[in-house]
């Protein structure tokens, strides 16, 4: 029996019928394998590349725009618009603690900077009840 027969015990069910199935499909990922096994290979990063290295790569990098979506979607319902803006991924990003770290030296174009003031700027907290002029400080 030849391999190209589609009708026998060949075990790979129908072939010249068959739809292409995206290496991507295979994988379940949303992220495009078959474009970035080509960056790989383009790139010169090795003379060869496995099989695995791009899927691996792609679930890799789904990932962490997953986690940054997912964050800067909570970032965006809690300043009550329907739309992610850059600041939206620079407060995601900045208030997560590992994502911080990985982007630590990235600059996010229209991002801003995270609310914050300083300790010492804040106005001091009064004695309560005492009604006393002089400082806490200074009583002892």
């Amino acid at each position: 029996m030849s391999s190209k027969e589609g009708g026998g015990m060949g075990g790979r069910g129908k072939s010249k019928a068959s739809k292409s199935v995206s290496r991507s499909q295979k994988a379940g990922l949303q992220f495009p394998v078959g474009r970035i096994a080509r960056f790989l290979k383009a790139g010169k990063y090795s003379e060869r590349v496995g099989a695995g290295a791009p899927v691996y790569l792609s679930a890799v990098l789904e990932y962490l725009a997953a986690e940054v979506l997912e964050l800067a979607g909570n970032a965006a319902r809690d300043n009550k618009k329907n739309r992610i803006v850059p600041r939206h991924i620079q407060l995601a990003v900045r208030n997560d603690e590992e994502l911080s770290k990985l982007l630590g030296s990235v600059t996010i174009a229209n991002g801003g900077v995270l609310p914050n003031i300083h300790q010492t700027l804040l106005p001091k907290k009064m004695g309560k009840g005492k009604g006393e002029i002089g400082s806490a400080s200074q009583e002892f």
